[in-house]
């Protein structure tokens, strides 16, 4: 498969919401589902970085239907609000995208480890949130719940013990064990959502190594300046661009052919670069009863309750 985004399909009459739309992937998934019709909702912690990431998506697209909403993934207030706003707003997509990596440990508004709180929880907390405007009343209209991870989630660990680094940090596995719980979140709600018998799908994704701002952040707040300049060597020469990288989003975004409760990244060179295609996760992305607990644990810490059957036995299949 060459899939690129050239191939992503007429998305009029679409509405997705995207999270961390200001920039890198975010940014370039707005971009080209505006550019095939769809109306998008750039949910973004800073409304003047969005409003400018806007402009720019309308230099390119100038009838590009966009909306940009604050939605801080550190504050559960914010989620909320942003939910509040949508009222019951049909949606058709949700792009569970924004994240942070690597950082020194600090917390969100509401006590979590940031990491931690904004790549899995603000996203659990969010997509829940906004379900019923996923699923709606038209039993014709498929939705996509699309939570981006990341390779890294290979080497994560869900420690039950201490999710928020308070006894021990590091800002590498921190962000591991975020992206396995990406991933676990992603299936259990595939499986919740087949055994709700809804038509909605849940899927995951990764963008390889691909040149963003988000392998910057945690070098500029420990003011390592020789690190920071060899990340930029390294995306110089080893990263694909942010438009290559946002591909196996927009294919499970968009692609006809997409499956609940998949995995998919590109297919090139250690699955670093390349075309999207289905992957294999990791062997801890498929235990179940971790996912289930996490499930449990994220509903506890949030708040936030989810109108979906537990699967059965016989359902969890994913």
């Amino acid at each position: 498969m060459n899939w690129t985004a050239a191939d992503v399909p007429d998305q009029s009459g679409r509405t997705i919401v995207i999270t961390g739309a200001n920039s890198g992937i975010g940014l370039e998934a707005t971009r080209e589902l505006a550019r095939n019709g769809a109306t998008v909702i750039m949910a973004c912690r800073s409304v003047d970085r969005g409003e400018a990431a806007a402009r720019d998506v309308r230099e390119d697209v100038p009838d590009a239907d966009l909306r940009v909403e604050a939605c801080d993934l550190a504050s559960l207030d914010s989620i909320r609000a942003f939910a509040d706003r949508l009222g019951d707003e049909p949606i058709d997509g949700l792009v569970n995208n924004a994240g942070v990596m690597a950082i020194p440990r600090s917390e969100t508004d509401d006590g979590f480890e940031m990491q931690f709180g904004v790549n899995h929880l603000g996203h659990f907390a969010l997509t829940g949130l906004v379900l019923e405007n996923l699923l709606g009343d038209d039993g014709d209209r498929e939705s996509r719940i699309v939570t981006v991870s990341s390779r890294m989630h290979e080497r994560g660990e869900i420690d039950f013990d201490d999710l928020h680094g308070e006894r021990s940090y590091d800002g590498w596995n921190a962000y591991a064990q975020s992206k396995l719980a990406n991933v676990l979140f992603a299936y259990e709600l595939e499986r919740r959502l087949r055994a709700a018998d809804v038509n909605a799908l849940s899927v995951a994704v990764h963008p390889g190594y691909a040149s963003t701002n988000l392998q910057f952040r945690g070098p500029e707040q420990r003011g390592q300046r020789v690190r920071k300049a060899i990340m930029t060597v390294m995306n110089a020469v080893l990263a694909q661009s942010t438009e290559q990288g946002a591909l196996p989003t927009l294919y499970a975004a968009s692609a006809p052919d997409v499956e609940g409760g998949a995995y998919y990244g590109p297919g090139g060179v250690l699955n670093m670069r390349g075309a999207p295609e289905r992957q294999l996760s990791s062997d801890r992305s498929h235990d179940r009863e971790s996912a289930r607990r996490l499930w449990r644990v994220s509903r506890d810490l949030t708040g936030v309750e989810y109108d979906l059957p537990k699967p059965t036995i016989d359902e969890a299949t994913v």
